[in-house]
C-alpha cells in the first residue's frame, strides 16, 4: 500500500514509522531483525531503508595502495523485500542520484515493481567522502527532481530506451526530502522551498523532513510550504540525540540548529548513558507536541538502534 493511502486510511490519527540502515557487508540480516522486532508493537505501516553511496577503499598490495570503488552497505531492495515478507509491512527503499546511472536506476525500480514495493524515496544523496561537492554520476541524475520525473515516467509505462508494451504499469508513491532549516547548499529557505515545489509538481506525493530539534521550525516550514502551493503530506523526521559528539556532528553535517536548553542538558551529562536519556526525554516532548498538532506520521531516524526509539514510542503511542 502507498504511504499516502496509509495516511488517508488513518483518518487524522498520527502514525509511527522509522528508518533503518542496511548492515555492513559480512553481517547477517538477523541483526537488523533484532532491532526491528521491539518496534513492531507500535504497528508501523511502513519502514524506510536507506541506500549508501559508493566509496573508495585503499588496498595494500605489496606496499602499494590500490584504490577501489565499493559499497559498504549494499542490499537495500533485498532488505526491503525481506522485511515486507517477514513482517507484512510496507517498505520504502531510498533511491539516490549519486552512484547510479539512469539505466541502473531503472533496473532498481523494475526490481521494486516485481517485488510489489509500492513506495520509493527519491533523494539526490551526498557527495562522496573524498569530494567537497556533489558530483553527478556519469549518465545519472544531477538532482532529485530528475529521479522524480523518471519515476513519474515509469508510472506511465515509459521506460528509458525500450518500447515496453504492458497493461501493468508501475504505480510508485514518491517521497522526497524537505528541509525545515534549508538544505545546506541552498542559498535561502525560500529558494529551497521553490526546489521542493518543483519536485511536488513533477510528481512527488509526500515529503519527509530532515531532522530538527525545534518544533517551531517544522511548523513554520509547513506554513511556508503551503503558501508556496505545496499541499502534499509533510512528515516530520526526528532523531534523538544519543552521544555528546552529536552536539558538534549534527550541526556540522546537516547544518541544523540545536536549542540551547538541549545543549545545556547534554553538557551537564556525566556520560553518554545520561546523554541518551536526555535525548529520549527531549524527543518525547517533541513527539507529543507534534502529535497534538495532528502531524500525519512521526518518522524516527533510528540508525539501526531501537532501544531509544522504543522508549520514546512507549510514551507517545
Amino acid at each position: 500500500m502507498k504511504v499516502t493511502d496509509h495516511i488517508k486510511n488513518a483518518k487524522g490519527k498520527t502514525l509511527f514509522s522509522f528508518e533503518i540502515i542496511p548492515p555492513l557487508k559480512g553481517h547477517r540480516i538477523q541483526e537488523l531483525y533484532d532491532n526491528i522486532d521491539p518496534l513492531m508493537e507500535f504497528k508501523p505501516p511502513f519502514i524506510d531503508v536507506t541506500t549508501s553511496r559508493e566509496e573508495y577503499v585503499y588496498i595494500d598490495r605489496n606496499g602499494l595502495l590500490d584504490k577501489k570503488l565499493t559499497r559498504m552497505r549494499p542490499g537495500t531492495v533485498g532488505i526491503c523485500a525481506s522485511i515486507k515478507h517477514k513482517y507484512d509491512v510496507d517498505t520504502v527503499p531510498h533511491l539516490l542520484c549519486g552512484g547510479f546511472s539512469k539505466e541502473e536506476t531503472e533496473y532498481v525500480l523494475v526490481d521494486c515493481h516485481y517485488l510489489g514495493i509500492d513506495n520509493v524515496m527519491a533523494l539526490r544523496g551526498d557527495a562522496m567522502k573524498d569530494e567537497k561537492y556533489f558530483t553527478p554520476t556519469k549518465g545519472g541524475h544531477e538532482y532529485a527532481i530528475g529521479l522524480v520525473k523518471q519515476l513519474s515516467d515509469l508510472n506511465c509505462g515509459n521506460y528509458l530506451h525500450d518500447a515496453v508494451e504492458t497493461d501493468n504499469c508501475a504505480d510508485f508513491c514518491i517521497g522526497v526530502a524537505g528541509y525545515p532549516e534549508k538544505h545546506l547548499e541552498a542559498p535561502s529557505l525560500k529558494s529551497d522551498l521553490k526546489r521542493l515545489k518543483e519536485k511536488v509538481d513533477a510528481g512527488a506525493h509526500y515529503v519527509v523532513t530532515q531532522m530538527f530539534f525545534d518544533n517551531q521550525k517544522y511548523f513554520e516550514f509547513v506554513d511556508a510550504a503551503k503558501e508556496m502551493g505545496i499541499h502534499v503530506p509533510i512528515i516530520p523526521g526526528i532523531k534523538p540525540i544519543a552521544v555528546k559528539r552529536h552536539l558538534q556532528l549534527l550541526p556540522q553535517v546537516f547544518r541544523i540548529d540545536i536549542p540551547q536548553d538541549l545543549i545545556d542538558a547534554v553538557d551537564d551529562c556525566k556520560d553518554n548513558k545520561a546523554v541518551r536519556q536526555v535525548g529520549v526525554e527531549w524527543c518525547i516532548e517533541q513527539s507529543k507536541e507534534l502529535k497534538a498538532a495532528g502531524v500525519p506520521v512521526l518518522h524516527y531516524y533510528s540508525m539501526g538502534k531501537s532501544d531509544n526509539i522504543k522508549a520514546i514510542a512507549e510514551k507517545v503511542f
